[in-house]
């Protein structure tokens, strides 16, 4: 049996993973998400925990919001962390610009979770046609809809986020492939 322990940035990645792993990962697959009080907390936290954890069933993924960061930077930065807890094999996945994107990707998932009429067929408009070059995903998605919250955002709309090809956020995607590729080693 295999453990994946999710290091995060913040509580609501922990919300949407702890709603879409059970639906993709493999049976016989635990995980755990262990979130963090921000960036800083994250990096601090990184090789402290890799070190702790020395079971070889155990294994790692760090899940980092790009923001205005170069992606390549960080996640460059962020294998060193890994690097020094040890666990070099750690998979680093980059949320381009931040979890909304990924929502904003599948605003299918949000017209559902918010019961809005005809925001699904916004998808295909230049704005949310790629999600991850937007630099203010969260701003936008509050502009779509005006009680949208983070943490609450996270549970209304991971149930509904379609998990194939049709969400339109690449890092989604990259996420998800990376997950599978983990899951099978």
């Amino acid at each position: 049996m295999t453990r994946l322990v999710f290091l995060l940035e913040e509580s609501s990645m922990q919300e949407v993973l702890e709603i879409i792993l059970p639906k993709i990962l493999p049976a016989g697959v635990e995980f755990l998400c262990i979130p963090h009080e921000g960036k800083q907390d994250l990096a601090r936290s990184i090789p402290r925990k890799l070190r702790a954890w020395r079971s070889p069933e155990v294994r790692f993924v760090v899940i980092h919001d790009q923001d205005s960061v170069d992606c390549v930077v960080l996640k460059q930065q962020l294998l060193k962390l890994c690097e020094e807890g040890g666990r070099p094999e750690t998979l680093v996945r980059i949320v381009c610009h931040e979890l909304e994107s990924w929502f904003l990707g599948d605003l299918g998932a949000v017209e559902t979770a918010y019961q809005l009429s005809g925001l699904a067929k916004r998808q295909q408009g230049r704005k949310f046609r790629q999600p991850d070059e937007l630099n203010n995903a969260a701003q936008e998605l509050k502009r779509l809809v005006r009680r949208y919250q983070k943490l609450e955002g996270a549970r209304r709309i991971a149930p509904h986020m379609n998990l194939g090809d049709a969400n339109r956020s690449r890092s989604f995607h990259i996420f998800l492939a990376g997950l599978r590729r983990l899951c099978q080693n």
